[in-house]
């Protein structure tokens, strides 16, 4: 199997300084060996103009046969037969792929330490594969390849024969890539998209794949129309390692939305600590005050908005009058958490009807969280920064809309009585702000007053007569009949898209939040 790389420069910048980005000297034929064969890599052409790298990939059938053991997509890819008669020698694919892991490794990672400034520089590139097998067509080629900067994808079928037209085309096509791109960009796109074309692996897929794929696709996968496709033909349609990838890429998507590093969206699993209070059972008093409050709002319907570990989905379960709980975090290891907690792998059918863990960002506005009877925001708006609160605010109360709203948040005031806590230190490290009884009460007010709700207080865990209770619950009621105000209906055709609801809300109740 064969694949060429090319690129074009100048006097100033020649072209051969892609042998220092490919650490192969343009003057020299170099052998490497592979798992399964032999890889070459000469230059057919190098001159300041025009420069040109070759891989040569020669694979041995006898080592092909031997590690495959006739089983499986390499050893055996369509019958019995093939391990005797196949493609695999000729046909770029997973093979191909991991000869360049093994031949190209510096630069597949970016890694020049002779040019670090041309590593990162775009560059005119084409890259031809002779002979490469499209489960899917030329269509699906282009389907892969345009969206990702490439100014000319050419993908002509391979007649199955040019003597017999009528046979028609077949799997195989000669592609050709043209534009202006990272030479470890392109690496590592043809390192993902090659197998995934072929839709077969030469080897076991060990859940270590997810890693290569999120690593590969770093920069291009998460935000690509066809992620599904490829993250299940790369992990050979394995559907647990694909949920688990499609679940990684959601969270780099949502931390690239907000401009934020991965590690700090997905925190709502404490590494050291249990975010319950053990030396005091306040959490426990919580979620008891929750539960009376939805009880005599007569909810049936709960979501529960950043769930965290699942203590609050885990006791709405245990009473039958909450027939259905959705649970919603933003962070999927808190998410894994609750359903080890929830045992969901082993609930019966009916029980597990009742519930539903899904991942979502609550500054966002979501259409399936419409309808429901009500909404808990426990101990949830302190890890927000103060000029988001809006967006949570409208994507909860003017989007969603529960008949029902209870937000819980630590009173501030009740901190001097926490012995442990050094003064001017909040109860979580992630908290962004802490609010007295005053401020939390002129928020809540100013939300319902916007969005058409009551809102009364709750006192929970011992009301300190000097600084009141260490949490402070809102208990917000719908008191418009259909559930839209006139306020919110001029907005209604924007927050459905997203990140235009975001921005449009902020903008209506920055100044408002800022006073809070």
């Amino acid at each position: 199997m064969f694949l060429t790389i090319s690129t074009t420069g100048t006097p100033e910048r020649p072209a051969t300084d892609l042998g220092y980005l490919l650490h192969k000297h343009p003057d020299k034929a170099q052998t490497f060996s592979t798992s399964h064969g032999t890889a070459q890599v000469f230059y057919p052409e190098a001159s300041a103009e025009r420069c040109t790298a070759a891989l040569l990939l020669e694979v041995d059938p006898v080592a092909l046969v031997r590690r495959g053991k006739g089983k499986g997509r390499g050893g055996a890819p369509d019958a019995a037969l093939a391990q005797y008669v196949n493609d695999r020698p000729y046909a770029a694919s997973s093979l191909l792929s991991v000869a360049m892991t093994t031949v190209f490794k510096s630069a597949l990672n970016g890694v020049c330490r002779a040019m670090p400034e041309r590593a990162e520089e775009p560059l005119p590139l084409r890259i031809e594969v002779p002979a490469l097998p499209a489960r899917g067509g030329p269509e699906l080629v282009h389907k892969l390849f345009a969206p990702l900067g490439w100014t000319r994808v050419d993908a002509v079928a391979v007649p199955l024969d040019e003597q017999f037209p009528e046979w028609g085309d077949s799997r195989y096509v000669r592609l050709v890539l043209e534009g202006e791109l990272r030479l470890a960009d392109a690496l590592r796109q043809l390192y993902v998209l090659l197998p995934v074309l072929d839709d077969a692996k030469h080897y076991w897929v060990a859940p270590d794949e997810v890693d290569k794929l999120l690593r590969a696709g770093e920069g291009w996968l998460a935000g690509h129309p066809e992620q599904k496709l490829i993250t299940s033909r790369y992990l050979s349609r394995r559907w647990g390692l694909t949920r688990q990838a499609m679940e990684r890429l959601e969270l780099v998507r949502l931390a690239e939305s907000d401009d934020l590093e991965v590690e700090s969206v997905d925190n709502a699993v404490d590494e050291t600590t249990d975010t319950e209070e053990k030396p005091v059972p306040l959490a426990e008093q919580r979620r008891t005050a929750i539960l009376e409050a939805l009880r005599a709002a007569g909810a049936a319907r709960v979501l529960d908005l950043g769930c965290g570990q699942g203590q609050l989905v885990q006791a709405l379960l245990k009473d039958v009058r909450f027939t259905e709980i959705v649970g919603v975090d933003v962070s999927m290891r808190a998410l894994t958490v609750a359903a080890r907690r929830l045992k969901l792998d082993r609930m019966g059918e009916r029980q597990a009807g009742r519930v539903t863990l899904r991942q979502g960002a609550l500054t966002y506005t979501d259409k399936q969280l419409k309808g429901y009877d009500a909404a808990v925001l426990s101990e949830v708006i302190e890890h927000l920064d103060l000029p988001r609160l809006p967006a949570l605010e409208y994507a909860v109360f003017g989007s969603a809309r529960p008949r029902t709203v209870l937000v819980t948040t630590p009173n501030v005031e009740y901190n001097v009585r926490w012995e442990t806590l050094p003064a001017g230190h909040v109860r979580h490290g992630d908290h962004r702000f802490e609010w007295t009884r005053e401020e939390f009460r002129d928020w809540a007010e100013q939300v319902a007053g916007r969005h058409g709700y009551t809102v009364t207080f709750v006192a929970v865990g011992p009301d300190d007569p000097e600084v009141g209770p260490p949490t402070q619950m809102a208990v917000f009621t719908m008191t418009t009949a259909q559930g839209t105000t006139a306020h919110d209906t001029t907005t209604q055709d924007t927050t459905d898209q997203g990140t235009t609801a975001h921005e449009a809300a902020a903008r209506r109740t920055t100044k408002e939040a800022k006073a809070a």
